[in-house]
């Protein structure tokens, strides 16, 4: 693994040396530099220190790991690949993205999976270990959002305006959502056999990425929540 210090170099640099390096790359000293890792599909990053925002901007299937905190729009855009974030992320983490997968240990801030689509085959994950800030899922119109609510005490798992215009995709919300407020084109209801099924797969994931044990996890009632309608807004703007 070829590894590089990041501390001298501006985001421009450190993309063009990153393109220039072999397929897994360890990245030192890293300390906001944004757009590591934009559009690449052939790379392995391991990244030590706080990446700047927009990391794995339009990724198209490289591997990001980063063994700390995160900042801003996290996997914009994304189309394929894999975002590891060993901390927190910040807000609007997965905005549009169409595919691939980003598995967080820890919070989420504000607006965390707004924009997020399907595209064709691809269906977007985000499993976000801790707690999301307000509007999670804002205008959600594909894919799929994970909160577990691990490790956070007495905070609410999600804050304020959850699922806020969303009209396609699912959230899985680990416990009974008791006390969120959903909006009135969304339906929240118990995750049936089925649904923990399909979570499962999510969950074992991200319990390999961080070393814990899915059971515990898993053994506890999850909130699936859907829409109901595609077109959320005609209620807002035409009169019955």
């Amino acid at each position: 693994m070829t590894v590089l210090d990041a501390k001298s170099l501006d985001f421009r640099a450190l993309n063009e040396k990153l393109r220039g390096l072999a397929r897994e790359c360890r990245l030192s000293g890293c300390c906001g530099q944004r757009f590591i890792g934009a559009g690449m599909s052939d790379r392995q990053i391991t990244i030590d220190g706080v990446p700047g925002n927009a990391l794995g901007a339009y990724l198209n299937g490289a591997s990001i790991t980063v063994n700390g905190n995160a900042q801003d729009a996290v996997g914009d855009t994304m189309n394929e690949g894999e975002i590891i974030v060993r901390g927190n992320i910040g807000d609007a983490a997965g905005y549009a993205m169409r595919g691939g997968k980003i598995f967080v240990k820890g919070n989420a801030g504000y607006r965390a999976g707004i924009h997020m689509k399907a595209y064709q085959q691809k269906v977007p994950l985000m499993v976000i270990g801790g707690c999301a800030g307000s509007f999670l899922g804002e205008y959600q119109a594909g894919g799929v959002i994970v909160v577990l609510g691990l490790g956070i005490g007495d905070k609410r798992i999600v804050g304020n305006f959850p699922c806020t215009g969303m009209h396609g995709g699912k959230m899985f919300l680990r416990g009974d959502a008791s006390g969120i407020r959903f909006p009135s084109q969304v339906t929240a209801r118990e995750a049936s056999g089925a649904d923990l099924e399909e979570l499962r797969g999510y969950v074992n994931r991200h319990c390999e990425l961080f070393g814990l044990d899915p059971e515990p996890v898993l053994n506890a009632p999850f909130t699936l929540v859907t829409p109901d309608s595609k077109n959320p807004y005609k209620q807002m703007y035409v009169a019955n």
